[in-house]
């Protein structure tokens, strides 16, 4: 087990431009059935429950997710939105043009959209989503390139914001060592440099209030994930 004190940082394999098309794939539907089985994407629906309450009747609710991947949390999304009557529109960001076009493919909802841009600097206004959310992402960035993140996250986001990652630490690296042992070399590979290089508590709070978004509320899901959640005060 390497050492967990500090951030290791290491390219992950998917994330790499020229990155295995099938590995790729099965990589994506990895993580869809991790998101599902292990409730991360119920997390997300959690908070957005949360929130709901202050929704008013049949106003459209704007969302961005950013590092969106195979975009099964926005589907996720919409099908809780169409339980609760809700007049839900979501955006899907990925930098990856072929994690984009794999998002693209999944779905034919006209409500989600998948649209290829940079997290670090989105093309969008101040205030153009109600709420922006990211699952999984921040640990694939430096420490700068997170801070930027969740400010632009913050920036975009006219009512809050929810951000989920990794948390670091042996536990968690020996929970992920084994979960992925019969999986493919790439979920292999990347689940464990994701471990080495994601935030402790210390490290995303600092990052969280230097962003500016230090209405998220920060809470532990499942001993190995973090969730930063909020809304802005009115």
């Amino acid at each position: 087990m390497p050492s967990l004190r500090t951030r290791r940082r290491e390219a992950e394999w998917m994330d790499e431009p020229g990155a295995d098309p099938e590995l790729l794939r099965k990589s994506l539907a990895y993580i869809r059935r991790v998101n599902r089985v292990m409730g991360y994407t119920r997390v997300v629906l959690h908070q957005l429950e949360r929130f709901s309450m202050k929704w008013e009747k049949g106003r459209p609710i704007t969302i961005l997710d950013i590092g969106t991947g195979s975009a099964d949390i926005p589907v996720a999304i919409l099908r809780w939105a169409d339980r609760r009557g809700l007049n839900v529109r979501i955006v899907g960001v990925d930098l990856h043009a072929r994690t984009a076009r794999e998002a693209a493919a999944a779905t034919s909802d006209p409500r989600l959209e998948i649209v290829q841009a940079d997290a670090l600097c989105l093309p969008f206004a101040d205030a153009s989503f109600d709420y922006t959310l990211t699952s999984m992402f921040l640990h694939h960035l430096s420490d700068a390139q997170a801070r930027q993140a969740l400010s632009e996250m913050g920036r975009v986001a006219r009512r809050g914001i929810i951000a989920s990652d990794l948390l670091r630490h042996r536990s968690s690296y020996a929970f992920i060592w084994l979960f992925t042992l019969l999986s493919n070399p790439m979920v292999k590979h990347d689940a464990r440099v994701s471990i080495a290089q994601s935030f402790n508590r210390k490290e995303i709070l600092g990052l969280r209030d230097e962003a500016g978004v230090g209405f998220a509320d920060y809470s532990v899901h499942a001993l190995h994930r973090f969730v930063l959640a909020g809304e802005k005060k009115a």
